[in-house]
């Protein structure tokens, strides 16, 4: 994912039925809101948004937010839908 300085993704109603979102951030600095709580990121920083949890990422500085996401499990399909929630 690649945010521009000032640029958000998510939000209060943004989340993954089935799965959890790891981030890791390749370069630029930012916050990530997770169920209410902010936490700055920076490169090199790896965050684990758990299934169910609302969050939103913000790029708070002058350069772009560059992150990796991996879901597991995946969460999305090929035509970038998310998935149902798994089966436990």
């Amino acid at each position: 994912m690649v945010l521009p300085p000032g640029g958000r993704e998510g939000g209060r109603h943004n989340r993954h039925r089935g799965a959890d979102q790891w981030l890791y951030v390749v370069s630029g600095v930012g916050s990530v809101t997770i169920n209410g709580r902010s936490h700055g990121v920076r490169a090199g920083s790896v965050v684990l948004i758990e299934r169910g949890d609302a969050h939103e990422v913000h790029n708070t500085g002058r350069r772009a937010l560059k992150t990796f996401n991996v879901y597991v499990p995946p969460a999305y399909d090929h035509s970038g839908n998310e998935r149902p929630a798994g089966r436990s």
